[in-house]
C-alpha cells in the first residue's frame, strides 16, 4: 500500500471517526473485562492490550499506512469478535446454571412424587442436568464449545443403533431438554403459603410458572431458545 504523501493531510472528520471507533472498542473492552475477568491484573492486561491495538491503528492512519476506513473496519471486527466471545461465555454459564436447576427440580419431583413421575420426569431431568453441567463446565474450562457428556453420547448411540446419525441423537437430546423444561414450568405445585396437616386438594395447587418471577421465566425461555437454535443447526447438517 502506498502511504499518503503527508500524514498531516488527514481530514479532521475522518480522524474523528477513527478516534470514536477506538473509544467504542476500548469502552467495550472495559465492560467485558469487568464482567468476565475477576482478577484485577487480568482486567488491566486485557484492557491495555485493546488500548495498544486501537492506538496502533490510529497511529497507522496518522502516518498514512492505513486508510480511516481500514482502521475503522479492523476495530469493528475486533468489537464484534469480543461480543461473540462474551455471548459464548454467557451462554455456557447459563447452561451450567440451567443444569444445576434441572438437578434441583428433578430431585424435588422424585422426592415429592416418587414412582412413575420420578421415572418419566424426575430422573431424566437430573440426568440432563448433570450432563449440561459436564458439557458447559468443560467448555468454560477449555474455551471450546464441542464438549459432549455421557447422556448426549447415549442419545447418539441409540440413534446409531436405530439406523440414524449422530445428529439425530443430538436433536433428540435437545428436544427432550426442551420438553423437560416445558414440563417443569407447567407442572402442578402447591400455592405459596398453602398449608395442610394432611392431604392437599386440587385448589391448593397452581402451575409452577405462576409462582416464578419474570427473571426466572425469561431465563428458562432463553435457555429453550438456545437449545432450539442448536437443534436447528443439527437439522441443517
Amino acid at each position: 500500500m502506498t502511504p499518503r504523501p503527508s500524514p498531516y493531510r488527514l481530514d479532521n472528520d475522518d480522524y474523528w471517526v477513527v478516534c470514536e471507533a477506538a473509544n467504542n472498542l476500548t469502552k467495550q473492552a472495559c465492560t467485558l473485562g469487568s464482567q468476565h475477568l475477576q482478577d484485577g491484573m487480568l482486567q488491566l492486561q486485557f484492557t491495555r492490550e485493546i488500548a495498544y491495538f486501537t492506538k496502533s491503528l490510529v497511529n497507522d492512519v496518522e502516518a498514512g499506512r492505513k486508510t480511516p476506513e481500514e482502521a475503522v473496519l479492523a476495530m469493528r471486527m475486533e468489537q464484534r469478535d469480543l461480543g461473540d466471545q462474551s455471548f459464548e461465555i454467557i451462554k455456557k454459564g447459563a447452561g451450567f446454571i440451567s443444569g444445576a436447576l434441572q438437578i434441583a427440580t428433578g430431585a424435588t419431583i422424585c422426592y415429592r412424587t416418587g414412582g412413575l413421575l420420578c421415572v418419566v420426569a424426575g430422573a431424566p431431568m437430573i440426568a440432563h442436568g448433570v450432563n449440561n453441567i459436564i458439557e458447559n463446565g468443560q467448555n468454560l474450562w477449555t474455551g471450546r464449545s464441542d464438549a459432549q457428556g455421557p447422556v448426549r453420547k447415549g442419545y447418539q448411540l441409540l440413534a446409531n443403533t436405530l439406523g440414524g446419525k449422530k445428529q439425530d441423537g443430538n436433536v433428540a437430546y435437545g428436544a427432550v431438554d426442551i420438553g423437560l423444561s416445558i414440563y417443569s414450568m407447567g407442572r402442578l405445585v402447591s400455592k405459596p403459603g398453602a398449608w395442610r396437616l394432611f392431604r392437599y386438594v386440587k385448589t391448593d395447587y397452581v402451575r409452577a410458572h405462576t409462582t416464578m418471577g419474570t427473571g426466572p421465566i425469561m431465563f428458562e425461555i432463553g435457555i429453550d431458545m438456545m437449545t432450539g437454535q442448536q437443534i436447528y443447526v443439527e437439522l441443517k447438517e
